[in-house]
């Protein structure tokens, strides 16, 4: 049976909803890369000026947010107010319409940070509360719950993950040295870089880092779940040695390749490693829209590109990058790689400046974090 509320809502001040839509937000940086393909969502019930129930989404076929704070709050829902992230879902997917479950709980009022993006259902769940009576309202801190669904929104418009990627170099702009395998930055930074791998789904550097550097490409410490991000390695002839150290830690090793050999093939599998052939770029290299492209299909909605410099550059030569985040050593080094190596594609690359770029100080080094402009261009 649906309920619906046989009054207005009751009134409540614009300091609990607004720490409440905080709460929300927090709730769903917290489940940052245990999501996808559905996008992290923070729900909060407030019934006068307490909260009553909260919840997060789950990991993929559990329970959306929403249904995880009403059953928390229980008979509390009944006349009160949910503040949720993310417009509720009014679809049947893996789980049953959100808005289904507000309806029955008796909620009064629902107040959203974010519309859904996806172009197909976009609305759809506001007009349903709507039309059953619950008021709605939208845009309560929208910057925050934007930021936070900007992964699924890249992957259900543009059909790809969205791209950070991450590096850390020298004053000079410096990677590694001549002989690399030298440390750039300090402890505090390197365990921030384990922090970020942590909340996405998918980790990807090219073949050259794969075989010289030989990563692990594994958060450390181990989550309390023991979740691990796929490893990706864009290596077009298929080159990772087979005792490279990432096949054989916890989690899945994927290698994109374009022009691989059977043998090869054959090898990297007996090794524990999945080998998936995408479409061929300039000088034989795997294309990287395709290969992207190929991790949206399998609902990958966020990647972090660790490098190297060729791959870097390349990926920023073809606007393929959405957000940068860089740690920057106060040393200078001299000779040594630099941060985007050089592409085909550089050419046509038009410079931009970091939409509304953040700055601070982990230990001795800097780190600056911010996302591509809307035009792409400064």
């Amino acid at each position: 049976m649906t309920m619906t509320p046989t009054q207005s809502p009751p009134a409540i001040d614009r300091q609990t909803l607004t720490r409440a839509m905080r709460r929300a937000v927090d709730l769903a940086r917290g489940v940052r890369g245990r999501t996808s393909p559905s996008p992290p969502v923070g729900a909060v019930v407030v019934q006068g000026d307490r909260v009553v129930g909260e919840g997060a989404t789950a990991p993929p076929g559990g329970p959306h947010a929403e249904a995880l704070a009403l059953a928390a709050a229980g008979e509390q829902a009944r006349g009160a107010t949910l503040v949720v992230t993310l417009e509720p879902c009014n679809h049947t997917g893996r789980t049953p319409p959100c808005t289904q479950a507000i309806q029955r709980a008796g909620i009064a009022r629902v107040v959203v940070g974010a519309r859904d993006p996806n172009p197909h259902v976009a609305g759809g769940g506001l007009e349903a509360l709507a039309n059953s009576g619950i008021a709605t309202e939208v845009g309560l801190l929208e910057r925050e719950a934007d930021a936070l669904i900007a992964p699924f929104s890249t992957l259900v418009t543009r059909g790809r993950p969205f791209v950070t990627a991450k590096w850390a170099m020298t004053l000079d702009g410096k990677i590694a040295g001549p002989r690399g395998g030298e440390a750039i930055t300090g402890p505090e930074a390197r365990a921030e870089a384990h922090r970020l791998r942590d909340r996405v789904d998918a980790v990807i550097v090219g073949s050259a880092t794969a075989r010289i550097d030989d990563p692990r490409l594994t958060v450390r410490p181990a989550p309390g779940d023991g979740r691990q991000p796929l490893r990706v390695i864009l290596d077009s002839a298929a080159s990772l040695p087979s005792d490279a150290r990432m096949l054989g830690e916890a989690g899945s090793t994927l290698v994109m390749t374009s022009r691989e050999s059977a043998a090869d093939r054959a090898r990297l599998e007996r090794a524990g490693a999945e080998v998936v052939r995408v479409a061929g770029g300039p000088e034989g290299r795997v294309e990287l829209a395709d290969a992207l492209e190929t991790l949206g299909a399998r609902g990958l909605a966020h990647v972090l590109v660790e490098g190297g410099s060729r791959l870097l550059g390349a990926l920023v030569a073809a606007d393929l990058v959405d957000e940068v985040i860089v740690f920057i050593a106060p040393r200078l080094m001299g000779p040594g790689v630099p941060a985007l190596g050089s592409s085909p594609a550089a050419g046509r690359f038009l410079p931009w400046t970091l939409d509304e770029p953040r700055v601070r100080q982990l230990g001795p080094d800097l780190v600056v974090h911010g996302r591509r402009p809307a035009t792409g261009v400064s």
